[in-house]
């Protein structure tokens, strides 16, 4: 009987992880959709692969005990500011 409750115990604590797991896993595809791509867009100006600086923000970030992130804000706020000040259009008529 004892077996019995161990192993439903387990198994909700397994279904459980991968709950949050899910949870982990459709925030981290919702930022990368919908995201400020400050990596992305640094990395093409820089030359160097979005993984690389996505990687250097973290460790930044960890080694400044949260510096890191407010620069990548700073970055976010500042390109999205840009975007709205100038509009790339294809023709005069675009306007």
């Amino acid at each position: 009987m004892r077996y019995r409750y161990k192993l439903i115990a387990r198994i909700i604590t397994i279904t459980s992880i991968f709950t949050a797991m899910g949870i982990v896993t459709t925030l981290r595809h919702y930022m990368e959709k919908y995201g400020f791509y400050v990596s992305t867009r640094l990395a093409d100006r820089l030359g160097m692969r979005a993984k690389s600086v996505r990687i250097t923000f973290i460790y930044f970030t960890f080694a400044t005990l949260g510096a890191g992130f407010a620069v990548y804000l700073i970055f976010a706020f500042w390109l999205k500011i840009k975007d709205l000040i100038y509009v790339k259009r294809n023709s005069v008529f675009d306007l």
